[in-house]
């Protein structure tokens, strides 16, 4: 890793150490470049964003059918160009590792570190619905093989170990046991999406023996960044919410011109001059 991406990689571990930050989801160059500028101290992926800007599927059962899921060679690639467009440490959505072998994760790992992402999270979802949840053991192994991969380039990185359960109707105890296991494997930070009320998310922080992450954007909701602080999270992710709110926005405006052939949607556009000067080196 180069000088500079490696200062940027040892702050991003540095914002771990204490606080609460939002950690905002980028999924191109242009997005990244438009977070950063409003002076977020660094951006995460989203594996959502990237999936939907090529006309992919995300966090389905993908197992049960061919339906087109991005392969690590082209997550990563969009993981190198968001890492060179911006001067602040980025943070790879690496899904499940992409492969169930924990050596397999460790040679994702390994290729993020390459890309220069300052951390990346593995994730238990399986895409499987007769399984949705790798076994425990197995996760287990998955982390503490992400975490030699990180040990062994000596590289700065947040390596996050992410529980899906709560998505798939666990339990939260097994989430708290999973992601407590993760942590013991090595994860930096532990992330349990789906928790999204203060009494869950007040549960897992009195829990959990690390940090956590959580996500929010998944729907509306009422707690504030302050909020989130006050209860004792380290980390707030936004997901592909944002990517989700400018499609709205894109399929609104397509029914306009469609139905009505009308282009009151113009209104509220950034101004040529506003893009130029934002992505002007």
């Amino acid at each position: 890793m180069v000088g500079d991406r490696r200062e940027r990689a040892q702050r991003f571990v540095e914002l771990h150490r204490e606080g609460c930050f939002l950690l905002p989801n980028a999924w191109d160059a242009g997005s990244a470049r438009i977070l950063e500028s409003v002076g977020f101290p660094a951006v995460a992926t989203t594996s959502a964003g990237i999936a939907f800007s090529l006309g992919r599927p995300d966090h389905d059962f993908f197992a049960e059918h061919e339906d087109g899921r991005v392969d690590r060679e082209t997550m990563l690639g969009r993981v190198r160009e968001i890492v060179d467009a911006v001067g602040v440490p980025v943070s790879a959505d690496l899904e499940e590792g992409y492969g169930e072998k924990p050596e397999t994760v460790a040679t994702t790992i390994s290729l993020a570190l390459d890309a220069g992402a300052a951390g990346g999270n593995i994730e238990d979802f399986t895409g499987d619905s007769t399984r949705p949840l790798f076994d425990l053991e197995l996760c287990s192994d998955r982390i503490r093989a992400a975490r030699a991969a990180v040990d062994a380039s000596g590289e700065p990185f947040v390596l996050v170990g992410r529980t899906d359960g709560l998505l798939v109707d666990s339990s939260l105890d097994e989430c708290v046991r999973r992601a407590n296991a993760y942590l013991s494997a090595g994860a930096d930070c532990a992330f349990v999406p789906g928790a999204s009320d203060a009494t869950t998310i007040g549960t897992l922080v009195r829990e959990l023996d690390g940090p956590l992450n959580v996500v929010m954007g998944l729907t509306g909701n009422a707690l504030s960044l302050d909020d989130l602080r006050e209860l004792g999270v380290r980390r707030v992710t936004v997901g592909g919410s944002i990517f989700r709110a400018m499609y709205r926005q894109l399929l609104g405006t397509a029914h306009e011109l469609a139905d009505l052939g009308t282009f009151t949607y113009a209104a509220d556009q950034l101004t040529q001059t506003d893009l130029n000067n934002l992505f002007r080196r």
